[in-house]
């Protein structure tokens, strides 16, 4: 082989080994693009949330409380009635006969009252005289007790027959909503227990009921406490809702709490069974038709405290493992540090931190997978704000627009006033 080759050979070689250690030589890969944000900062109310069932605020079971054949049925099924109204007749003619008798019986009385009165008086007259005996005089006062007896016995039993005529007509003592009619017109009714006929129900306002822990009850009774010693309020005599004490409460298909109450009463003590106490708030619910039915599942709250400057960030910053809840944040030299933190309530799709976060940390928001502790990491700063359950919904609206057409363009350019238009240069 020439020496001239040979050269070429060996340095092509050289060549060849140098790239290849070039080629194996570490490069360490540029730091993860992350999000961070600052905690938001706002005056936040701290709530107590319950689960609770709502029933209304009266109910009557209407039973048949004479025996007869039901005469008929005065109302829709379903439909709202008003109190005195007559909803059921029970055939009456029995009763109305019951009560001439009676009556009859009373005028017998009284003119056996009468008769025994008259025949004392001239007993007595005569007896005065020395032409009667005392024994006609013992007698008429006795005759004269006994129809006096009958004439009370006479008159109890018209009031008893008229009352029974009265439960003929089936009124409803309330105004509220009746179910339907359990019995139909011609069947017989009370004859061996008072049959029940139908339920009405009054749910304007509307009740509901709630249990609360021991430890959540003794906060809402220092509240209470303080609120009855501001407004003067005897917690002897006077009711828990005069302290005025505010709930909030969502049905199972709304959003938040939208309807507005009060406490209204609470138990005497708590349930040693269960270590919790029953209590119930009142909610207005006049709207036709009402939003709210007896027995549905509610979701009620209750402000407790009202605290300033605290600290909020987005739900999907916060991470969990063995040791609890935690989040990652960007210190100054962009290394992600993992700070253990304690979670309050839920504002708006943002969480309260408790313990944990300084006004001023950098939150890692998006990214939070790329993160390591102790790695770098390269922020790209936003708001907060933007996560918000309210940001990100009018976020989605903005997006759902559609983007006007070509021809809407060009319509609208012709509607424009010519004289706007910027002459061409």
């Amino acid at each position: 082989m020439p020496q001239y080759a040979l050269r070429l050979l060996c340095f092509l070689t050289a060549g060849l080994l140098i790239a290849c250690e070039e080629q194996n030589t570490y490069a360490p890969p540029p730091p993860p693009p992350v999000s961070v944000a600052k905690p938001m900062q706002k005056s936040v109310i701290d709530y107590l949330e319950f689960t609770g069932n709502t029933a209304g605020v009266e109910s009557v079971e209407l039973r048949a409380r004479v025996p007869g054949f039901l005469k008929s049925v005065n109302f829709e099924p379903g439909t709202w009635v008003q109190a005195g109204d007559v909803l059921f007749v029970i055939d009456p003619r029995e009763y109305e006969e019951d009560l001439q008798a009676a009556e009859a019986e009373l005028a017998s009385a009284k003119a056996q009252l009468e008769r025994a009165e008259i025949e004392l008086e001239r007993a007595e007259s005569l007896f005065r005289q020395q032409a009667g005996t005392e024994v006609d005089v013992v007698k008429w006062r006795g005759d004269k007790q006994i129809s006096q007896a009958a004439v009370l016995r006479g008159e109890a039993k018209v009031e008893r027959a008229r009352l029974n005529l009265s439960y003929t007509q089936v009124t409803t003592p309330l105004s509220g909503r009746a179910s339907r009619n359990l019995v139909d017109a011609g069947n017989l009714v009370g004859d061996s227990e008072p049959t029940l006929l139908t339920t009405v129900v009054n749910y304007q306002p509307i009740y509901v009921y709630f249990n609360l822990n021991e430890r959540d009850l003794l906060r809402v009774y220092e509240m209470y406490r303080g609120r009855a010693e501001r407004k003067g309020i005897d917690t002897k005599t006077d009711s828990a809702k005069q302290a005025d004490i505010p709930l909030e409460l969502g049905l199972a298909n709304e959003e938040g709490y939208p309807h507005q109450g009060v406490l209204d009463f609470a138990e005497p003590g708590v349930d040693p069974a269960t270590g919790t106490i029953q209590l119930r708030g009142i909610f207005p619910n006049k709207e036709q038709p009402p939003p709210i039915l007896p027995g549905l599942f509610a979701r009620v709250r209750m402000p407790v405290q009202e605290r300033p400057d605290a600290l909020l960030v987005t739900e999907r910053a916060i991470g969990a493992d063995q040791t609890g809840r935690y989040l990652l944040v960007a210190n100054s030299e962009n290394v992600v540090e993992k700070r253990p933190v304690r979670l309050g309530a839920l504002v708006d799709g943002l969480q309260v931190i408790e313990e944990g976060l300084r006004p001023d940390d950098r939150v890692i928001v998006s990214g939070v997978q790329r993160a390591r502790t102790g790695a770098k990491v390269e922020p790209k700063e936003v708001d907060m704000a933007s996560f918000t359950t309210t940001a990100l919904r009018e976020a989605a609206e903005a997006k759902q627009e559609p983007a006007p057409s070509s021809e809407d363009k060009q319509s609208s350019e012709e509607a424009k006033d010519p004289a706007e238009t910027p002459a061409e240069e």
